[in-house]
């Protein structure tokens, strides 16, 4: 009979040297997928990040001009706990993304330029992993990300991306945060509290939320718990949970 959750995953093979994040939001790499970053980079890993907003729409009490700002500033300070020092955003608007060819033509450009073994995304579904639904703009980024892994391999697809000095660049694995249906772990069982303070670093952003939404320190751990279970790895506590589709 099935485990609980399903079958067990297999480890992450970490044979890779660079990696590039590329998600929608500050913060939404901070919710897991941080502590595996921290995993990489303290282990010699290159780490980049790629945020197509700034966040600007995500503080209720706070104008888009002056919170854009602001999660610029809490993103990078985030990304520095975990060892990642470059962070580069996109000019896309923050609640209204969408998917099509400009989207794709910015992934495509910053894979060429960062030159990833590895690209990190979110899952581009409606719903996420215990069922909880998917917001728009992280189903429009996910998308465009598969779609742009193949366009940056690809010199006639964006050819005016040659004209800028970017040449063509194969990723050779794509792995999707918060899928439903994953197929490998990160172990970061040790890697749990520095996750929770790279998340904390978005101050104005968690002040503003809730008061019964769960702090850092309650919901990085149990979205990290909840990766361990479906790894089903023995000594392993935490986890990040990982859809990879391996290109080479």
């Amino acid at each position: 009979m099935d485990a609980p959750f399903g079958p067990p995953l297999e480890a992450l093979p970490e044979d890779f040297s660079s990696v590039l994040c590329v998600v929608a939001h500050p913060d939404d790499i901070e919710y897991g997928t941080a502590a595996a970053v921290a995993r990489w980079t303290d282990a010699g890993k290159t780490v980049t990040y790629f945020l197509l907003t700034r966040g600007e729409a995500g503080i209720d009490t706070m104008s888009p001009g002056e919170a854009g700002p602001v999660r610029e500033a809490e993103e990078r300070a985030s990304a520095a706990v975990v060892g990642v020092t470059e962070v580069d955003f996109g000019t896309h608007r923050d609640g209204i993304v969408e998917y099509g060819l400009d989207l794709r033509r910015d992934i495509a450009r910053e894979i060429r330029r960062r030159r990833p073994d590895l690209v990190v995304t979110g899952d581009y579904g409606d719903r996420f992993v215990a069922g909880m639904l998917n917001q728009a703009d992280h189903r429009a980024v996910g998308l465009a990300t598969v779609d742009a892994v193949a366009d940056a391999g690809n010199r006639w697809i964006f050819p005016e991306l040659v004209d800028e000095g970017f040449d063509p660049w194969s990723v050779k694995v794509l792995a999707f945060a918060g899928s439903s249906r994953p197929t490998h772990y990160v172990d970061v069982s040790d890697r749990v509290a520095v996750a929770v303070e790279s998340l904390e670093a978005h101050t104005a952003y968690n002040s503003a939320l809730p008061d019964d939404f769960p702090k850092p320190d309650q919901l990085v751990p149990m979205i990290l718990e909840m990766g361990a279970k479906a790894a089903q790895a023995e000594g392993v506590t935490h986890a990040l949970a990982l859809d990879v589709v391996n290109r080479r």
